[in-house]
């Protein structure tokens, strides 16, 4: 199931309950079956656009809110049993724990970098920030023409408008986790 088959199966059946209503009184309120309807709370189904909108207007919710990301209250990731985002064997590889959504102006990410490794990373644009924490062994950063070694415990602040570079200049693993902050138009 795709994420956005997701979505709208978790947030129909949460506007459903929430309005206290039942399958059959959700089909006779939006004119759309009971079957179906159950078939997209289970994400079975594709619905089209004609039977979202039937939906939306039927349950008078706003289409965004049928499509965006349902609340997730508690949320564990372990990023081992993830696949990684970026890998390049004997350097470096990447995990992304939490991406970046319209609702969360944050993303998550878990860097390893291999004895002699370096890792290279683009810009993430104007106005985001990053705060590195080095969970394991010493990184040194590179950005805005400055070197700054970070160690087990250490937390490094920077702005990350421009292309950065994580180099393990040590005997062993150094592993970090990074939250990235998008904090346009905010002062």
């Amino acid at each position: 199931m795709d994420y956005l088959s997701k979505n709208v199966a978790a947030n129909l059946k949460r506007i459903r309950k929430s309005k206290c209503m039942s399958l059959d009184q959700a089909a006779e309120q939006t004119g759309v079956s009971k079957s179906m309807l159950a078939q997209i709370e289970r994400g079975t189904a594709n619905p089209s656009l004609g039977v979202l909108g039937k939906i939306t207007s039927g349950l008078r919710v706003e289409f965004q809110e049928l499509i965006q990301p349902p609340r997730v209250d508690c949320c564990l990731v372990t990023p081992e049993e993830l696949l990684p985002t970026k890998e390049l064997e004997g350097q470096y590889r990447v995990w992304t724990c939490l991406p970046y959504e319209d609702t969360r102006l944050i993303e998550v990410y878990r860097i390893e970098v291999e004895p002699g490794g370096i890792y290279v990373s683009g810009s993430h644009g104007e106005k985001t920030r990053e705060y590195l924490v080095v969970t394991e062994g010493v990184l040194t950063v590179e950005c805005h023409g400055q070197s700054c070694q970070i160690r087990k415990d250490q937390v490094f602040k920077f702005e990350t408008d421009q292309d950065h570079i994580y180099r393990n200049e040590s005997g062993e693993k150094a592993c970090c986790t990074c939250f990235f902050l998008d904090y346009h138009g905010k002062q």
